[in-house]
């Protein structure tokens, strides 16, 4: 890769800090984090997301539910530029409060699943 190419996609540049991609088989989530957005406004969640280097974009589903397992909203991300993601999801429903749970999904289509993540937190 050029040196004016590794500003734009670092994590395919395999001797930057000893990160080496991996093939699709050896995918994990490194991290699943969520922080509410308390800032007078709807309820929203700052989600972030953290992959192993990848030599093949990923697909990664994410699922926010609420006590009673119900799905509240879900964001289905196609082929990330990055291995680090930040993204906001809106708490629609009644539950404005309490426990809720996220529950991630990496995967290549039409392959089992590289790996899972779930989390609980409260708001």
């Amino acid at each position: 890769m050029t040196n004016d190419m590794e500003h734009f996609f670092p994590e395919l540049n395999p001797a930057e800090d000893g990160i080496v991609p991996q093939p699709p088989a050896e995918m994990h989530i490194l991290e699943l984090r969520a922080e509410p957005v308390l800032d007078g406004g709807p309820l929203r969640l700052r989600v972030y997301i953290d992959v192993t280097a990848f030599q093949q974009r990923p697909y990664i589903d994410v699922v926010l539910s609420d006590t009673n397992g119900r799905e509240i909203a879900s964001v289905n991300i196609i082929e990330p530029m990055s291995r680090k993601n930040v993204f906001t999801m809106h708490v629609r429903g009644p539950q404005h409060s309490g426990q809720f749970h996220l529950a991630a999904r990496l995967f290549y289509p039409e392959q089992p699943d590289s790996d899972t993540r779930q989390i609980a937190f409260e708001i």
